[in-house]
């Protein structure tokens, strides 16, 4: 459950704050050789990855680790920036070069990115919901819609 200031809204942690667990949960992954840090959904649990994705402006290799959850065959997360103003670069990466890989606990996998859109969104939404009932808290918090990234399988590089 999350902290709430006077008028109702959902408190953030100070951004810095939100940056540095980050950090240190990808050092941890990058310290222990994927070993630590990468884990998969349970009930009223999201899981973790590793998304490797091609630099939109660069072309360079990226890595970022996130919270996703499974739908089917699809892995989905949203784009929230730590509930930040603005798009994370990893999906600003994605939107330009949708083809990436993600790291899971099983082993690696190819996966296209996309927006959902219309009722698939709705429903991905509702989904994450379940985990976080303060999601639509925190998603108002930002100035722009936050995207649901559906991560699909795909068979070739």
């Amino acid at each position: 459950m999350s902290v709430k200031d006077r008028a109702g809204k959902p408190k953030l942690p100070p951004r810095w704050f939100i940056r540095l667990a980050w950090r240190v949960h990808r050092g941890l992954y990058r310290v222990f050789r994927g070993r630590v840090g990468l884990w998969r959904p349970r009930p009223g649990r999201w899981g973790t990855l590793r998304l490797s994705t091609t630099g939109s402006r660069s072309g360079q290799q990226r890595g970022v680790i996130i919270a996703y959850l499974e739908d089917g065959p699809n892995l989905f997360t949203l784009a929230m920036n730590g509930w930040g103003a603005g798009e994370p670069a990893w999906w600003l990466n994605l939107r330009a070069h949708p083809d990436a890989a993600v790291d899971l606990v099983d082993g690696r996998r190819l996966v296209r990115a996309r927006a959902a859109t219309g009722d698939e969104r709705s429903r991905l939404w509702a989904r994450w919901r379940e985990i976080d009932a303060n999601l639509d808290a925190f998603a108002a918090l930002r100035p722009s819609e936050t995207a649901v990234v559906v991560l699909e399988p795909r068979t070739t590089g």
